[in-house]
């Protein structure tokens, strides 16, 4: 009944896996497969290693999340080792990339998921919307129509897969940067990534907690932004978007679905909740679906637009 499509992909669950969070290793996307995920998000990777922010890089507080890791990944020829094999993982795999420019892009589509790849990566996902990595996402000026076109059209002539691209809530032509993305050849939305960036300071200290000063927000706080950014996405482009932010719930996730989102990521939830949270919203949407007379995910997606 859950059992849901996305991109031609098909999923047995409309839940997906968050990238940087537990999709570092080949043997994590497995553990969290085997708790009911949909599918699987690695970790964001970049052309050469990176050892990213100094510690402390995460901190919670009442209301959600502060990180900021800056994108440390093991390079892309460790990640071509750790990721080659994944047909047997137990869901599909998404890759997530990172570039300070297009070509940067481009090189990484073509060199992980290109047109001979043999890794077994089900989509390739290019996030553009980090708030705190300098020469990345929105501080390298990703975050643009002009600009996520270009790396659209880069990795897209790179690859066979589809292309998700990752937009950040924060910038205010949400819509017409989705519409340039779905323009340039973009396969689905990602919607989206942290807010802000947020800060927190030690009062003992007098100094801001994280080293880098200033982090992306993520949590239960930030979901009805979220859903607002899914909602207004759906009207602007015909593609499948992922919502993702603050979702937690099995209700989290059915709202998100309403709103627009064919499939649903799934975060900081895994910190909330433990691993338990793939397989507690499955069921929860599986007995609402029963309870509501829905016969398939695809029946409630955008319902809440009439």
């Amino acid at each position: 009944m859950i059992s849901t499509e996305f991109c031609g992909i098909r999923m047995r669950s409309p839940t997906v896996l968050a990238s940087g969070v537990l999709g570092v290793t080949r043997s994590s996307l497995v553990n969290v497969a085997k708790h009911g995920a949909g599918a699987l998000t690695i970790k964001s990777i970049s052309k050469e290693q990176r050892a990213g922010h100094n510690n402390p890089i995460l901190l919670t507080y009442e209301a959600g999340m502060l990180n900021a890791v800056g994108y440390s990944n093991p390079g892309i020829a460790a990640a071509k080792e750790e990721f080659k094999d994944l047909k047997d993982v137990g869901a599909p795999v998404f890759a997530s990339i990172i570039g300070s420019t297009a070509p940067d892009f481009g090189y990484m589509a073509e060199h992980l998921v290109g047109k001979g790849n043999r890794l077994g990566f089900s989509a390739v996902e290019i996030a553009l919307s980090c708030p705190h990595t300098p020469g990345f996402g929105l501080l390298a000026g990703q975050g643009t129509p002009v600009a996520t076109a270009k790396i659209t059209k880069a990795v897209k002539s790179s690859t066979k897969l589809p292309v998700i691209v990752k937009l950040s809530p924060n910038i205010p032509n949400l819509a017409e940067v989705a519409l340039a993305a779905q323009k340039a050849g973009a396969d689905a939305i990602n919607m989206g990534n942290t807010h802000g960036p947020g800060m927190v300071i030690n009062i003992e200290t007098r100094q801001p907690v994280l080293d880098f000063k200033m982090g992306g927000v993520s949590g239960p706080a930030i979901r009805p932004i979220s859903v607002r950014c899914v909602y207004d996405l759906y009207k602007a482009v015909n593609i499948p978007i992922i919502g993702t932010g603050g979702v937690c719930t099995w209700h989290d996730a059915v709202e998100m679905i309403m709103a627009g989102a064919t499939v649903v990521g799934v975060g900081s939830g895994v910190y909330y909740e433990g691993l338990t949270v793939f397989r507690k919203i499955n069921r929860g949407i599986e007995r609402f679906m029963k309870e509501q007379s829905y016969k398939s995910i695809e029946e409630m997606v955008g319902v809440s637009h009439g």
